[in-house]
Parts: structure tokens; sequence; C-alpha cells
């Protein structure tokens, strides 16, 4: 039997989330602005610069097709930071559009710089097509890291791009401590894949060697068909994190 996911149910996705998230002193909000984006995040002690995917002076991020989400901590400062994009790639695929450097810039060959490459060892990315959602520039503050709080905050953005979008697939490319540490299966990524993007671009200090991760669209529905249904039975997804043994702090 196909699952769906009505309105409702992904509002209850996000409100849930996003409820969690406060609980432990984490308050969400979204926009689209990626000038500003830009100027949050220049200013973060730790984060690493923001890759040219989410850099408007490098991609094409217009308001229908890229969003970021940053969190405050009560005081007002931020806590954390992440952005989505989406890529129609109906007639290549994912493979093809990060070797082309497409996937960084709007023009490759005008913003990459000398000596820049890409090469995708993962298989599967040459199956990946159609609208595919990638989740990237992830942040949190040293002092709200440990709390289970990194689940929540993959929801809220998965849950925005099911309903802005309706993604055949998201995707992210991590470093590898992210699978060590556990980190990708705290997001929800169910799939994972060495080398998927062996990037090399000498003139933005950038030389990375990501795990690809990802969901299909049918995984989706059903992670928030699942948690909408606990919400419905009026139980909290603190019972879902029980099980796995995620708590987040209280207050």
């Amino acid at each position: 039997m196909q699952i769906k996911v009505t309105t409702l149910g992904v509002s209850k996705y996000i409100c849930g989330a996003d409820d969690l998230a406060r609980k432990s002193g984490l308050h969400i909000t979204m926009g689209d602005d990626f000038e500003e984006y830009v100027r949050i995040t220049s200013r973060l002690h730790g984060k690493s610069p923001t890759t040219p995917n989410f850099r408007p002076d490098c991609s094409d991020l217009q308001a229908g097709n890229a969003y970021w989400i940053i969190g405050r901590d009560r005081d007002g400062r931020v806590a954390h930071v992440q952005a989505m994009r989406l890529d129609d790639l109906s007639n290549t695929s994912l493979a093809e559009y990060l070797e082309s450097l497409r996937a960084c810039f709007a023009h490759p060959d005008l913003k990459a710089g000398p000596g820049s490459s890409c090469s995708c060892y993962a298989p599967t990315a040459r199956s990946i097509t159609g609208l595919v959602a990638y989740r990237g520039d992830m942040w949190l503050r040293e002092d709200f890291r440990g709390r289970g709080l990194t689940t929540f905050i993959s929801r809220v953005a998965f849950g925005l791009a099911w309903a802005k979008w309706s993604p055949d697939f998201v995707c992210g490319l991590v470093a590898g401590w992210y699978i060590e540490k556990g980190i990708a299966d705290q997001c929800g990524y169910l799939h994972r894949e060495p080398h998927g993007s062996v990037l090399r671009l000498p003139a933005h200090g950038i030389e990375d060697d990501d795990w690809l991760v990802w969901l299909t669209r049918d995984e989706l529905v059903k992670m928030i068909s699942r948690t909408s249904e606990i919400a419905a039975r009026g139980e909290t997804t603190l019972t879902e994190l029980k099980v796995h043994g995620k708590f987040p702090a209280s207050g």
C-alpha cells in the first residue's frame, strides 16, 4: 500500500520537531536571503566558511529553490545553521552534476578557478536523478552538541523540503567523521557511500573527500508519516527517541 502524507501530517512533523528543539533551548527561524545568510555564517566562530553551493556569488539561489535555517539560543545568539537547495536533475545524474561543478557554481568556467575538479565514485550517484534536494552547511555550536538536537533539526529541514518541493531524493555530502560518530544516522539518512565527492577547489581553499548520504522519496514519506502517526496518538517523539537512546536536554 502506498503511503501518503497530508499537509496536516507534514505540519505536525515539522511543529513536533520544532517544539522539541525549543525545549532544548534552540529557537528556529528560516529564510531565503542568502546574502544575509553568508553575512551571518561568516561571523560564526568555529564554523568552516560556507561552501559555494550556498553562496549567492557562486550559485543561483532563488527564493523558490533554496532556503536556510538558523537556530538561536535564549539570548538570541546563533547556535545552529544549515541550508537546503533543490536541483532539477531530470536530464542528468547526481554524479554528472557534481563532476561538472554545477553543483557548486552556476557558471563553473567563470567562478571555479584554475585546478578545480570533482570526481564522484559513489555508484548510486549515477542513478540519482529527478528533483534532488541537497542539504549542507550544517553547523551546531559546541555547547548544543550531545543533546540529540541533530535529530530535531534534521526533521525540520526534511519536513520543509517535502512541503516545498516533494523531492525524489534528499542527499548530503559529509566528512568521514560524520559517519564514524553516527551523525548521519541521527540525521535520518538511511544510505551512504564513500567518495561521493572528491572535490578540489584551490581558489576557494577546498579539498574534500566526502561521503554521499541520502534518502529516497518513499523513505522520506515513511519517516514523516510514522512520526505524524505518533503525534496523532497523543504521544511525543520523545518516546520514539527513547527507544534509540536519544534524549534532549531539559529546560
